[in-house]
């Protein structure tokens, strides 16, 4: 994997976006178009005239919306915001992420909608998307934020905030970051693809599919010793908490379930914008511990690929998991 592919002209082109995500019991039904990534709504892409410049019929966006629509944390800037590294080297290990959210006025947001129990959704992802940290900032009165990291290895990485300004007609949005952790970097392969993962003595299996440009149902079932798990408890409102990452670019998606539970069996739907790899990020809570689950799928690929062998002792092994508290 190209670890450090920059956003082209093709990913800006994207207009298709990840799906909205559905509870259990919910019944899976077209999907129109989105009309932006993230929480909330674009206008429709200039159109063209037939020379193929954008024109500028009644109703028609500006080329700033057009450029806005695509997928999740491809950019730093959107809609008047943006996310401020002041730790963008972090240095191997154990070290501490200082951010903010700035307005087009270049001053620190303060104020922020709570959703799914929090102002804001801060996730970390190595750029080879074998490591990934959900982190809990504090922020600070002046909206400085601040969290504790752990990254285990030297190379690119990339930070995502995920919130909604509490300002009038605010809407949600997911911006990124780069971020760079000096020192000797060897890149890792992609994880293969697998439909079954263990983590701390628990069993989570992956069904169904994610399909570009259509709807597909993931349902995740966790299991223990052999038995299923069906006293989830509730983590950020929900009883799990899916983000997905397109791998190259890392295109963005944070979904939570509306209904079911406790369960055993977690259930999305979702829509990948393009076909692919993808990697999928699960938490769950169970007897006071969050725990993450990691796959790797391919939108648009035919058939029910293999699972990948279990790696041989001692064969390193992709860091996936990472919770951490400001």
């Amino acid at each position: 994997m190209n670890t450090g592919v920059k956003i082209t002209a093709f990913a800006a082109a994207l207009a298709a976006t990840f799906g909205t995500a559905y509870g259990v019991g919910k019944g899976v039904g077209p999907v129109e178009e989105p009309k932006k990534a993230g929480h909330g709504d674009h206008a429709a892409a200039p159109s063209k005239s037939a020379d193929g410049h954008a024109g500028h019929e009644e109703g028609a966006a500006t080329d700033a919306s057009a450029a806005a629509d695509i997928p999740g944390g491809l950019q730093v800037s959107q809609d008047g915001y943006t996310l401020a590294m002041e730790t963008p080297k972090p240095a191997v290990g154990k070290s501490v992420l200082k951010f903010s959210i700035k307005d087009a006025a270049g001053k620190k947001v303060t104020a922020f909608t709570t959703e799914h129990g929090k102002e804001l959704h801060f996730i970390v992802a190595s750029r080879d998307l074998g490591t990934f940290r959900h982190l809990h900032p504090v922020k600070a009165a002046d909206g400085t934020w601040t969290t504790p990291v752990d990254l285990p290895a030297a190379g690119g990485y990339k930070a995502f905030a995920d919130f909604k300004p509490a300002a009038p007609g605010a809407k949600g949005i997911t911006l990124g970051a780069d971020l760079a952790v000096p020192g000797a970097y060897a890149p890792k392969p992609l994880a293969a693809v697998n439909r079954t993962a263990t983590v701390d003595g628990y069993q989570v299996r992956l069904g169904g599919t994610l399909n570009p440009g259509k709807a597909g149902e993931l349902r995740l079932t966790v299991t223990k010793a052999g038995k299923p798990v069906t006293d989830l408890e509730p983590y950020l409102g929900a009883y799990g908490h899916l983000v997905a990452l397109r791998d190259g670019d890392l295109a963005y998606l944070h979904v939570h379930p509306n209904e079911g539970g406790p369960g055993p069996d977690v259930s999305f739907t979702a829509t990948a914008p393009s076909a692919g790899a993808y990697r999928l990020f699960l938490d769950f809570q169970h007897q006071g511990k969050v725990r993450t689950a990691a796959f790797t799928v391919t939108a648009g690929a035919t058939g029910t690929p293999a699972e990948a062998p279990a790696p041989a002792a001692g064969e390193a092994t992709h860091d996936a998991g990472g919770h951490e508290h400001g």
